[in-house]
C-alpha cells in the first residue's frame, strides 16, 4: 500500500473505483501545474466522469494498464475523499460520528463552566449522561 492518493483514468475498466474529484469539492491539488499537465496529457478535465481519485488504501485495486497520478491531499481532504468513496450506510454512520466528535469537542470547559455557573453536579450529570463521579472530579 502506498501513502499517496492517486488521480486514475482507468482504461475501460467495468471496476468503479474511488471517486470523482468532483463530488468531493475543492482540492487544492487539482490547481496544481503538475495536476493540470497530466489532465491535459489525458485529454481529460477536472470534471471528466471517467477520472477517478482514490484514497491510499484503494491504489492496490487499480489495473495496471491504467493512467495514474500521485496527489497530495491535505488530511481534511483525504477524509472527504475517503467519506464520498464510503458505502452509504457507513457514510452515514461517518456523519454521525463527526457530530459526536463535534459535540464531545470541548465537554470538560462545558461542563467546569456549568460548575462555576452554580449548576448542581448531580443536574450536569442527568442533562448529559455524563458519570457524576466525572462531573465531581471536574469541581475539583
Amino acid at each position: 500500500m502506498t501513502d499517496d492518493a492517486y488521480l486514475v483514468l482507468p482504461n475501460g475498466t467495468a471496476v468503479t473505483l474511488g471517486v470523482p474529484p468532483a463530488a468531493v469539492g475543492e482540492l487544492a491539488c487539482m490547481e496544481t501545474p503538475a495536476v493540470r499537465a497530466w489532465l491535459h496529457a489525458q485529454g481529460v478535465t477536472a470534471t471528466s466522469p471517467e477520472l477517478r481519485l482514490l484514497p491510499p488504501e484503494e491504489t492496490a485495486a487499480v489495473p495496471d494498464d491504467a493512467e495514474r497520478l500521485p496527489v497530495p491531499l491535505s488530511e481534511e481532504e483525504l477524509s472527504r475523499v475517503r467519506h464520498h468513496a464510503a458505502p452509504q450506510d457507513t457514510a452515514r454512520l461517518e456523519e454521525e460520528l463527526l457530530a459526536y466528535r463535534s459535540c464531545a469537542d470541548g465537554r470538560d470547559a462545558l461542563l467546569a463552566r456549568a460548575l462555576a455557573a452554580g449548576v448542581p453536579p448531580h443536574r450536569i450529570a442527568e442533562l448529559t449522561g455524563e458519570d457524576l463521579v466525572t462531573v465531581k472530579a471536574l469541581a475539583h
